[in-house]
Formats: structure tokens, sequence, C-alpha cells
């Protein structure tokens, strides 16, 4: 099976915003674990982001992993 990392996003829409940087395909993964582990390394950096001031605040319910 195949997921993704999606983000809500306005309005009130779930979408991929993940891209793969060399060639800007979305960003899909083979096994719930490995877009688990992706989703919480970033949102790891993302705590880190406002802990160091770079980012106001994000809320963690915005992102989830879709089955395809």
């Amino acid at each position: 099976m195949i997921y993704e990392v999606q983000t809500l996003t306005a309005p009130d829409t779930w979408e991929n915003t993940w891209t793969d940087s060399l060639d800007d395909t979305p960003v899909k993964f083979d096994t719930y674990q490995a877009a688990q582990a992706e989703l919480q390394d970033h949102l790891r950096a993302m705590d880190y982001a406002v802990k160091q001031g770079y980012l106001e605040d994000y809320n963690p319910a915005d992102y989830r992993i879709k089955r395809l």
C-alpha cells in the first residue's frame, strides 16, 4: 500500500503538499511506518522552530497520514 502525509489547507481541504526537492513530485511512502517517521521528524522540526522564535505556532492536528 502507498501512503502520503497530508496537510489541512484552506478551505478545509486535505492535500499532499510535500514534494521531492529533486523533481517536484509528491512524496509518497511504501509503509505507514515510513510516513509516520517522516511526519514525526517534521513535527519535531516545527517544535524547534517555535522554540527558537522562527515560527509563531502550528497545529499538529493539521497533518495526517492517508492511505492511497
